[in-house]
């Protein structure tokens, strides 16, 4: 019986450890105000803006990649509404488009609207990053779940964006996607 207990109450440690290193170190542990004082400063109306090369990865919950790709975007804004369509194609022969509809709050504070995105995706530019999270709903080819999503881009100093993304389900993350986007003349 005091295996049993003791069996318990370790799982229990280890469940509690597990949740402490997400919240509190790991990449969901990322506030905007980490990296409020970074430059240069994440403006995306002019870094996200014109024709955009994207390349990237995409790992599956085992950590091994699960897909590779490649992207073009064609961003334009009026004041503080944008749309930028996408373009990926992927390793596999797969085609995908997206269009997202941005607003700019003069707050810093982004909405963001696509087809796939369930509801309206939120974000904020702080510094040199800005997040977004949204709830992803895949293709019907791929099961048609809807994932929560937190996207984290990053602008380097020579103006590359490094995009760093998880997708979870009930809080387990499913998949992780890192890409770069640049501006197409800087290709």
């Amino acid at each position: 019986m005091d295996h049993l207990i003791f069996a318990i109450l370790g799982a229990l440690v280890a469940a509690a450890l597990v949740w402490a290193r997400t919240r509190f170190a790991g990449f969901l542990a990322q506030r905007p105000e980490d990296y409020a004082e970074s430059a240069p400063r994440f403006d995306i109306r002019r870094h996200l803006n014109g024709p955009l090369v994207c390349d990237g990865v995409i790992y599956g919950p085992t950590g091994r990649v699960a897909s590779r790709f490649t992207g073009e975007f064609d961003v334009s804004w009026d004041g503080n509404t944008g749309e930028m369509r996408e373009r990926f194609d992927y390793d596999s022969g797969a085609v995908q488009h997206r269009a997202w509809h941005l607003t700019l709050g003069n707050d810093g504070r982004i909405r963001a609207r696509a087809e796939d995105v369930v509801g309206d995706g939120e974000g904020v530019q702080s510094g040199s990053a800005v997040r977004l999270k949204y709830r992803l709903r895949l293709p019907e080819a791929s099961g048609g779940h809807v994932l929560d999503t937190t996207d984290w881009m990053y602008l380097t100093p020579a103006g590359t964006i490094v995009n760093r993304s998880q997708f979870r389900k009930y809080g387990i993350k499913v998949a992780e996607l890192v890409a770069t986007m640049r501006r197409k003349d800087a290709a």
